[in-house]
């Protein structure tokens, strides 16, 4: 006999979790510049304490993605401090991030820079937070980069290539049992003539290239208008290559807009290919699911709880796909019916039976409206702004 709608979508919001980003507790801006809120964090320990406030609420928030240049100020030698603010503040360190695109040297470049120094230093960042990955006991590897070249010649692409293959196997040989990297890609931006991983398919001879423990990573934001992201998420699961997402939305191009808040019927249509894989295989896709988006207008840890119940919406709305019912109508090309089938799941309104889970697991049923109850955002406001103009009077 079916499970019972909630029986359904308490099982798949039991197994699912998505990590929260450091970065976007804190300050940040367009390339015009930098938008201010007093309640942004200023320090590791203050995004570690906002996100362990987004997970109290949502429980489903457990760990956080790190930037090392951001988080690890005196690298391997502060993985233990981080550590432990992190788990002050009930979460843990998630994926590592290397930072490559920051500072002065990798100005035509990292690993694809023509400057060999430039490639030297890309690569000893990058093996410095494999060792900051094992001392943390973080999974993920997360690599995405900037390189590219922005005027036709100015770079010889194929060089650039294979130089990416030499630096990508040296970070695999390097990674520990269960240990994983995963290579994003991006189309254009800030490179506007060419990028060195433009695309899912150069991001997937790249992990092949660089060994079995590298996998793809898709950001739903790096992608040309109109792209069926769904059919890329399908076919790299086919291809036993998906390694994770990076979770927002756009309008044009990479806006690190809130999930759903443009196309939810797409961030649906994403965890439907990921359901029915798990379906038709009878195995779980072995994911991260991450948010990467630049919180510049809405207040950051409210944006970050609305999205992690966007994303738990929609993921329960995928687990109630008839997936069987489903098979038949593809398989006798009932197109309407079929597409019915999976329009009928994306029309139920989960937010009943995702608020009985809640209640349930001991959360409430509202993470926002709790959330502002609370008064943590008052309180952190206060002080921080106190912080902060105690800082401009001391320097003044």
């Amino acid at each position: 006999m079916p499970a019972r709608p909630d029986e359904t979508v308490c099982q798949a919001l039991d197994a699912f979790q998505i990590e929260l980003p450091s970065w976007g507790f804190a300050n940040t801006g367009t390339r015009f510049g930098k938008f201010i809120q007093a309640a942004a964090a200023t320090n590791t320990e203050e995004k570690f304490a906002d996100a362990g406030q987004v997970h109290k609420f949502t429980g489903c928030c457990p760990s956080v993605a790190v930037h090392v240049l951001w988080d690890f100020p005196a690298g391997k030698a502060s993985a233990a401090e981080t550590m432990a603010l992190a788990a002050k503040s009930g979460v843990r360190v998630g994926a590592i991030n290397p930072n490559v695109f920051q500072d002065q040297i990798y100005k035509h470049g990292s690993l694809g820079s023509p400057d060999a120094e430039a490639r030297r230093a890309a690569l000893q960042h990058i093996l410095d937070s494999v060792e900051i990955a094992a001392v943390t006991g973080s999974r993920d590897l997360s690599l995405w980069f900037a390189d590219g070249s922005s005027y036709p010649g100015t770079a010889n692409i194929r060089h650039r290539k294979q130089w990416f293959i030499e630096g990508l196997r040296a970070t695999h040989r390097r990674l520990a049992e269960g240990q994983r990297m995963l290579v994003e890609y991006k189309p254009f931006e800030p490179a506007f003539y060419h990028t060195d991983i433009a695309d899912w398919g150069m991001a997937l001879l790249m992990a092949r290239a660089a060994g079995p423990k590298a996998k793809v990573l898709v950001d739903t934001g790096h992608h040309y208008q109109a792209q069926n992201i769904e059919q890329i998420v399908a076919w790299l699961l086919d291809e036993d290559m998906l390694g994770g997402f990076h979770f927002n939305d756009r309008r044009y191009a990479d806006d690190d807009l809130t999930l759903g808040s443009i196309d939810p019927y797409q961030v649906f249509r994403i965890f439907h290919q990921i359901a029915q894989y798990e379906f038709e295989t009878g195995r779980r896709a072995d994911l991260a699911y991450m948010i990467d988006q630049s919180h510049n207008l809405k207040g950051k840890m409210e944006e970050m709880i609305q999205t992690a119940m966007t994303a738990q919406e929609l993921c329960a709305k995928a687990a109630l796909v008839d997936h069987a019912k489903l098979a038949l109508h593809q398989r006798d090309a009932d197109l309407v019916d079929a597409e019915e089938c999976l329009k009928s799941a994306f029309a139920t309104d989960a937010r009943p039976m995702i608020q009985e889970w809640r209640r349930s697991r001991g959360l409430a049923p509202d993470p926002l409206a709790a959330f502002r109850a609370s008064g943590y955002l008052e309180r952190v406001t206060r002080e921080r702004a106190a912080k902060a103009a105690g800082a401009v009077s001391s320097y003044a």
